[in-house]
């Protein structure tokens, strides 16, 4: 049976701070506008902390019933570990899709924005069928476009325009930025783990490259964001504080372009998320001032 530590490690809290990063990038858009809205901002990274929960969840059970998790590098997951039973898991899953769906409910019933309703309703759709369902998009080498929309653009764009009501050109060049570093993210996870993913015909992005374009493309996916990033500033001249990560960033690059493989690859994905958080708190405050 699963104690309290496996749920809260089976939640994947290392992901959860790069949920945010969307929620600050369009909530410093929407106050370069002059129309930022704090509560609205809780109530986003309350959904946006949700659904990560849940894809998290819903990817261990998934995974786990088709026993693609059996031999991976990483932390345990509850499902092929036998710590928790399938079903168990799938609830917890659905249960923080039902937290996101009802705080999503609540923004967009206080910014007016009903159609988001259906924007919200097909994220939960693509968080369970990046590894769930009968054809898993993650399983065919499309995760990280379902990423790059609905963790970058839709977060990004979503959390400004339930706040001022449009978006502006800064609010969309962060998305793609916050977008493009959680494409990264993912396709560290996958590098990771390309051995065992190809022997159980998981054909991920990473696999379907093959390694060695894989990691050039990871070192795209970390050093171009900071970059696109930067030009805010034409915008928001303190938008060039995020060029202090461009240091970290092409660490990241060259350790991955380097060779790092396996258990190695464990702290590339720490410091990927903290990447994006760290562009997330840095280019919100420059938008914002």
């Amino acid at each position: 049976m699963a104690s309290t530590s496996d749920w809260l490690a089976g939640a994947r809290p290392r992901t959860l701070p790069a949920a945010v990063a969307p929620v600050l990038v369009g909530t410093g858009a929407a106050a370069q506008l002059g129309e930022a809205h704090p509560g609205r901002a809780l109530l986003a990274a309350g959904v946006a902390l949700a659904l990560q929960v849940g894809v998290n969840y819903a990817n261990d059970y998934s995974d786990g019933v088709r026993g693609t998790d059996v031999d991976r590098v990483g932390p345990r997951r509850l499902t092929a570990s036998g710590a928790a039973r399938p079903g168990q898991v799938r609830a917890a899953a659905f249960v923080a899709f039902g937290v996101a769906a009802l705080l999503g409910a609540w923004l967009v019933a206080l910014s007016g924005a009903w159609w988001l309703l259906a924007v919200g309703a097909l994220a939960v759709v693509a968080a369970w069928t990046y590894t769930g369902g009968r054809r898993p998009y993650g399983y065919r080498g499309l995760g990280e476009v379902g990423v790059f929309v609905f963790f970058g653009l839709v977060a990004v764009l979503g959390t400004t325009y339930t706040q001022a009501g449009r978006v502006s050109w800064p609010a969309v060049v962060g998305a793609v930025a916050v977008g493009l570093v959680a494409c990264a993210l993912l396709m560290a996870n996958n590098l990771r783990d390309v051995p065992t993913d190809a022997l159980v015909g998981k054909r991920t992005l990473a696999v379907r490259l093959g390694e060695h374009r894989a990691r050039r493309v990871y070192a795209v996916l970390v050093v171009l964001p900071v970059l696109l990033a930067a030009t805010c500033a034409f915008a928001a001249p303190w938008s060039l504080l995020v060029l202090v990560l461009l240091a970290p960033a092409t660490v990241l690059a060259a350790v991955v372009l380097l060779g790092a493989r396996g258990i190695a690859l464990v702290p590339v994905l720490g410091g990927t998320g903290a990447l994006e958080l760290a562009l997330g708190v840095l280019l919100g405050l420059g938008l914002a001032a």
